[in-house]
């Protein structure tokens, strides 16, 4: 038993790390990406819309193959390794392959990036949070208990990665690779073998076909789950794409307003940590769908307070809203999906009908958005879509299936696995 207990907290420790690193890599780096693509490699708001745009593209497309390979593969790191590897190579490519190629054969430069983001980060943090969801459930924890360190992990990055950018983005670039290289040697001593190919309330022995994708499609409560993402999270991911560029028009020069950036993103990703400590409680206690409305009201207070403000100091307050949005969109989610989904599409639903779905916004959206900035301001388009986030939260009140779970962590006393998810 005690052997037991000590390779539990070991796995533990270890995934946390690794949750740590691989948002640490990434944030020191692609946390001020809106403003690199403005002020090194020279776009315009059209142009870095597109760049998002395309990025969503090709996310949406290996986003789901990264769930389908997860649900293939159970607990197995294989698909992790790679992501590491490609984290690895953040230096070298930002310096002498996508700097470059923006600058002079843009188009190219975009599909480049775009695959290169969609393997490392857009598709990559999916298939992380989706193998510590597993995870959580299998050692009967809150998925809440690791992913809090993927806000620590940004934080830590967020604290010094606007200082080292005015030196110089290069600093960035080698910091995120020497990370991930750490990442991956946390990652091959994490053991979690004992879970084979056992039935069990996570895995199943009948791995995930193709069929199980098309009947996922068929699925009411699919598509009903899609609505709500498609009105709500849309709005919240993709006022976040360009939000540094907003934020930094509230201070006298550029450099005060990243630094700036940099503190606020230091204290989203701080509310985000605490956030995933306390908000399992709070969607054990109300349930997931209650969850996904609560989530809804927060960022249509957040996107309706950032087009009327103009005061510096409530658009500081706000930045770390996103955070609050984080862990409960999250929580919710994932709880949500373990409740009216099959066990052997977890993965595949996830980064199919949430992460993939998310990016389609970008598709969608990012582009007209862009277009917005420029001719009605960041101010009116924010404006805008808090209104069509607080529409889409009350018509989800009443399409998103009922969550029962919660009531039964309540009125029976909760041990094992069955009282975690």
């Amino acid at each position: 038993m005690a052997n037991s207990v000590q390779s539990t907290r070991s796995a533990y420790i270890k995934l946390s790390l690794f949750v740590f690193l691989f948002t640490f890599t990434w944030a020191a780096s692609f946390g001020l990406y809106a403003i690199w693509l403005g002020d090194k490699a020279g776009l315009d708001g059209v142009e870095i819309g597109t760049v998002f745009a395309v990025n969503g593209v090709f996310a949406v497309v290996i986003k789901p193959v990264y769930g389908y390979i997860m649900d293939k593969m159970g607990m197995k790191k294989h698909l992790l390794y790679f992501v590491c590897l490609v984290s690895a190579l953040m230096a070298p490519f930002f310096i002498w392959c996508y700097l470059p190629l923006l600058q002079t054969h843009f188009i190219s430069g975009m599909i480049v990036g775009a695959l290169f983001f969609s393997l490392g980060w857009y598709a990559g943090v999916a298939a992380e949070e989706s193998y510590v969801d597993r995870f959580s459930r299998l050692y009967a924890m809150e998925f809440g208990r690791i992913r809090m360190w993927a806000a620590l992990g940004w934080a830590t990055a967020s604290s010094f990665s606007g200082y080292l950018y005015n030196i110089s983005p290069k600093i960035n670039f080698v910091i995120s690779s020497v990370s991930a290289l750490c990442m991956f040697a946390v990652l091959l001593t994490l053991k979690v073998d004992h879970f084979g190919q056992e039935e069990n309330n996570v895995l199943s022995k009948e791995k995930i076909v193709i069929g199980d994708v098309f009947e996922l499609l068929r699925n009411k409560k699919f598509w009903t789950f899609a609505l709500y993402i498609a009105g709500v999270a849309w709005m919240m991911f993709i006022a976040e794409q360009q939000f540094s560029r907003y934020f930094v028009t509230f201070f006298s020069t550029k450099e005060e307003g990243n630094a700036m950036f940099g503190y606020m993103s230091t204290a989203q990703s701080a509310a985000e940590f605490f956030g995933m400590m306390l908000v399992p409680a709070i969607i054990n206690r109300i349930g997931a769908k209650q969850g996904m409305i609560l989530t809804g009201l927060v960022i249509s207070l957040r996107l309706i307070i950032s087009g009327l403000t103009n005061d510096p100091l409530i658009i500081c307050l706000v930045k770390p809203l996103y955070g609050i949005e984080i862990a409960l969109i999250l929580v919710s989610v994932f709880k949500y999906i373990a409740e009216h989904f099959d066990k052997r599409v977890n993965a595949t639903m996830y980064l199919l009908g949430y992460q993939a779905m998310i990016y389609v916004g970008s598709i969608v959206v990012a582009p007209p958005a862009g277009y917005a900035y420029q001719k009605i301001g960041f101010e009116h388009t924010y404006l805008i879509m808090g209104v069509v986030a607080l529409v889409f939260t009350g018509i989800s009140a009443f399409t998103l299936s009922t969550c029962y779970q919660h009531k039964k962590n309540i009125a029976a006393p909760v041990h094992g696995q069955e009282a975690t998810h």
